[in-house]
């Protein structure tokens, strides 16, 4: 009996410390991790929306691993290839963040988890077409900052 009024008092300390790290979108929005990951994505993203290779490329980080459910699993060197095949394309793609879906979840003594739904959208006959996705993204904190290590996008 002693040992399991110990063990609920042990779950009960914790429960407000796990809730307190966000399991619903916006639920950490107020966090400083949450805002340095907002910020990096932010970064990454505006580069892409002005076709910025040298600019998309500096966040990714050299081991990088991008597994995307159509086309794969791709490298940094992979990836780069095939950003500038992309974007030599001149679709004016777009991506947007949607609003409210981003979670941020630390990953002790390495970085962060981000995870959200993004819309691209690019010219077709003269009109956008757009497109919704998840996304996944693990971020590893350098000496200096933050680099993108690993990318899941899928739902396409």
């Amino acid at each position: 009996m002693k040992n399991r009024l110990l063990l609920t008092m042990l779950l009960l300390g914790f429960l407000p410390q796990l809730h307190a790290q966000g399991a619903k979108p916006g639920d950490n929005a107020a966090a400083p991790l949450f805002k340095e990951i907002a910020a990096m994505d932010k970064t990454l993203f505006d580069a892409f929306n002005r076709q910025d290779v040298d600019g998309v490329m500096a966040v990714f980080a050299p081991d990088l691993e991008f597994f995307h459910d159509m086309g794969g699993v791709k490298n940094y060197e992979q990836n780069l290839d095939a950003t500038r095949k992309l974007f030599a394309q001149n679709m004016n793609l777009q991506r947007q963040l949607v609003p409210d879906s981003m979670q941020v979840y630390p990953v002790h003594d390495y970085g962060a988890i981000q995870t959200g739904e993004h819309t691209f959208c690019h010219l077709v006959n003269g009109k956008n077409d757009c497109g919704t996705f998840k996304f996944l993204h693990i971020w590893k904190r350098n000496g200096t900052g933050w680099n993108l290590a690993r990318v899941v996008s899928f739902g396409h």
